[in-house]
């Protein structure tokens, strides 16, 4: 009964997951910018526009810049979540990938750090005045899921062992439309449960800032106003007269 539960509960999720990211990539596709606002400093070519996008996504440079305490933990944060999600391939693979063979003990403490780092942010918003000020139920909500998450992990990993070839069997059996029984384990549950919360409130929370960042008109676009006139989409589809009258 439970491996049918999380079996739909997952695909649910997924789909939730999936199409609700989608459908709000395409608004921010769709989303005119008419003016040409790049935060500068800011490079003059797309090259450099690429090259900023970059250091913004892989060592988060505007924060850096900003405070170096934010920086620090929300790097620590978001580096270990990726080597994590890197080592959780195991479950979707096989045979396993050598390279995700390679990282399973470098992903195993990153679970440590993951944790470490996110309770280091949601500290901020509470002992931090000025964070505290702006920061939002949701804000602290999403923290202390990532935390549930990060903590459920672990004691599976340190201290109540799971059924690790049991819980890949039910994975892969999901991906081939092949149920397989899932381990019996309350910590298991909790989990994957946890797991399947976040992959459904992804579309509607402020998680989005991870594929939002590249569509942000102060960071993708190049500080070439003087050399090259901007036109929004919008604007393109207009006729000449349209042109003409606008002007």
């Amino acid at each position: 009964m439970m491996s049918t539960l999380f079996a739909i509960l997952f695909y649910f999720a997924t789909l939730v997951f999936v199409v609700g990211t989608l459908y709000r990539i395409s608004i921010y596709t769709r989303t005119p910018a008419p003016l040409k606002i790049p935060t500068t400093p800011a490079p003059i070519t797309t090259g450099g526009v690429v090259l900023r996008m970059m250091r913004e996504v892989f060592l988060f440079e505007s924060l850096f810049k900003a405070n170096l305490w934010t920086w620090g933990l929300g790097w620590l944060f978001h580096a270990s979540l990726a080597l994590v999600l890197l080592r959780h391939l195991r479950y979707f693979t096989e045979p396993v990938w050598a390279w995700v063979a390679f990282i399973q003990p470098f992903g195993m403490y990153a679970g440590i750090t993951m944790v470490l780092g996110v309770a280091g942010l949601w500290a901020r918003r509470i002992f931090v005045e000025r964070i505290r000020y702006i920061s939002t139920p949701s804000d602290h909500l999403m923290l202390a899921l990532f935390l549930a998450i990060g903590v459920s992990g672990l004691v599976m990993r340190f201290v109540v062992h799971g059924d690790v070839i049991g819980v890949k069997g039910f994975m892969l059996g999901l991906m081939y439309f092949d149920w397989q029984a899932l381990p019996s384990s309350i910590g298991l549950y909790v989990h994957l449960s946890l797991v399947a919360v976040l992959l459904m409130i992804f579309p509607i929370s402020k998680l989005l800032h991870a594929p939002g960042l590249f569509f942000s008109p102060g960071r993708n676009q190049a500080d070439n106003s003087r050399d090259k006139r901007h036109i929004s989409g919008w604007a393109k589809q207009l006729e000449p007269k349209d042109m003409g009258n606008a002007k």
